[in-house]
């Protein structure tokens, strides 16, 4: 057994729908079955030697080890996690996999301590009343908001107010959206239908925080800090919060209760870290954004991915699809027992409920289709129409904004160009689904010859790089020039990733000239 990590989780997550601090253990499943009971009784008797209130206790067996975790106060967050340390310690000496036993007592002191400074009575006391009076309260180490965008007011965490004018603040319509490709350019194709429409819309992104056209802060800022910067921005009354894997795995979603949560699909990306080696526990990771809309949201799915049909099967609350295919059964099922969908047929797009059936417009009328060439951004066109209706746009208006965005709206994902007589087509592809995405497109515009100029992060395997250089020569290149990208080396040896590249690329048969 070895330990990887503790730490705070923010809101619901992969393991319960609480607060609290997560233990990561690299270790057996059998080893796994002896830490549950030993973790739980050491984290149980400081918690009671603590005086703190009952925890919910959890734990997700995963590939290669465990994660367990149990519920804490929000204002004591940090201790609990140096409680699941010496949790950690303390079961260790006891299985064996240790030499030297924590002394209990001194780490109880230490304990007292670390709570006792953290501790804000005054925050707790927020947390109460909001949830009495029906109002959403945001938190984190700087400071708390009650109520959302333009209905919201933001106070240090230790200069909480006596008396909040509790019938100033609102909520504003929020989407979330995350999958493993097409979530930015959902995000971007909602938050342009929005503004269309005539909504201030604050978007938290891997590109950005940004209010309409005026960007706060570029960064990926994808997690739940993200999402609470931009809800707590007094100008927007609509909000657009991509949620990527990172931030649902380390801390959980921002925000516990949205209009609509949009997942695009699930494909090989970003395995191989704890917690996300397989596409299992990609999914379980990706599905944490339906807590946010199990009781009184919508969940937008894609009738395309068999790993969301399965996994929806267990989901209770209210569900809309999307799909390039009326016909397929999901969808067919789904309309034939009233439920709604968007769907592609014949090259256009429709809203279906029951047998009703809206035409939207015509796929290829939508610029960043490429003249219905990019069938991908097709797909993200529908689960963005699904997510906007969500928040409350009429047809009218989706149409309105799929018909007049463009690709600048959209930089870096299928873009094309026209440079010197060639044709360049720019895409953010960075792995084998959205490379085949992207030579999908390639293969149905008319060329001459095909060249590709791409590269790799260093946070792959060695594998995945290898399958995205395979991917990348079975398009039928005539030329491939590997990118070092410098920034994203990651851990890698400079030229490291460009070898591993330039290598599958000659045992697919390349010449050393191409």
């Amino acid at each position: 057994m070895e330990f990887i990590d503790a730490r705070r989780l923010t809101g619901p997550n992969v393991v319960f729908h609480n607060v609290g601090s997560i233990l990561d253990v690299a270790c057996t499943p059998d080893e796994a079955d002896l830490l549950v009971p030993v973790w739980a009784d050491n984290v149980g008797r400081m918690l009671e030697a603590l005086d703190w209130p009952s925890a919910e206790f959890a734990f997700v067996k995963l590939q290669g080890g465990i994660s367990l975790a149990f519920s804490a106060p929000v204002d004591q967050l940090y201790a609990a996690s140096e409680i699941n340390e010496w949790a950690w310690a303390a079961s260790a000496f006891e299985l064996g996999a240790a030499k030297d036993e924590p002394d209990f007592e001194e780490a109880l002191q230490a304990l007292q301590k670390s709570a006792a400074e953290e501790a804000n009575v005054e925050l707790m006391w927020l947390i109460d009343e909001a949830a009495e009076r029906g109002k959403t309260l945001l938190w984190d180490d700087d400071e708390v908001s009650l109520g959302l965008g333009t209905g919201s007011e933001t106070w240090p965490v230790r200069e909480i107010p006596d008396a909040p004018d509790w019938d100033s603040f609102h909520d504003i319509p929020i989407g979330i959206v995350t999958g493993t490709n097409g979530k930015t350019t959902s995000v971007r194709f909602a938050k342009h239908i929005l503004r269309a429409a005539g909504r201030n819309v604050g978007v938290s992104s891997t590109d950005w925080i940004a209010v309409n056209e005026r960007i706060i802060d570029r960064d990926d800022w994808s997690g739940p800090g993200g999402a609470r910067a931009v809800l707590r921005e007094r100008e927007v009354d609509a909000a657009i919060l991509e949620t990527a894997r990172g931030g649902l795995l380390r801390r959980g979603l921002g925000v516990e209760a949205v209009d609509a949560a949009l997942l695009t699909n699930i494909a090989e990306d970003h395995l191989g870290d704890f917690g996300s080696q397989s596409l299992d526990e990609l999914l379980e990771i990706k599905w944490v954004i339906s807590h946010a809309v199990e009781e009184n949201g919508t969940l937008i799915l894609n009738a395309d991915d068999a790993m969301l049909v399965d996994k929806s099967r267990n989901f209770d609350g209210r569900r809309v699809w999307f799909g390039l295919d009326e016909g397929n059964a999901v969808i067919r099922e789904h309309l034939e027992s009233g439920g709604a969908a968007y769907v592609c047929t014949d090259g256009e797009l429709y809203r279906c409920v029951g047998e009703d059936r809206q035409p939207i417009c015509a796929a290829r009328d939508i610029s960043i289709t490429l003249d219905a060439a990019a069938r991908h951004n097709i797909a993200n066109s529908l689960g963005a129409a699904a997510l906007t209706e969500c928040l409350g746009l009429t047809v009218d208006e989706i149409r309105d904004g799929l018909l007049t965005i463009s690709q600048d709206a959209n930089p870096g994902r299928s873009n094309l160009y026209t440079v010197g007589g060639y044709q360049v087509l720019v895409d953010f592809a960075h792995n084998p689904q959205a490379m085949q995405a992207l030579f999908a497109m390639a293969r149905a515009l008319p060329a001459r010859r095909r060249a590709l100029c791409f590269g790799q992060a260093g946070d792959r395997t060695d594998e995945q790089i290898r399958e995205l250089a395979r991917s990348a020569w079975s398009i039928g290149l005539d030329l491939a020039m590997v990118s070092e990208l410098e920034h994203y080396r990651r851990g890698r040896e400079p030229g490291e990733v460009f070898h591993i590249i330039r290598d599958e690329l000659i045992n697919c048969g390349a010449e050393a000239s191409q």
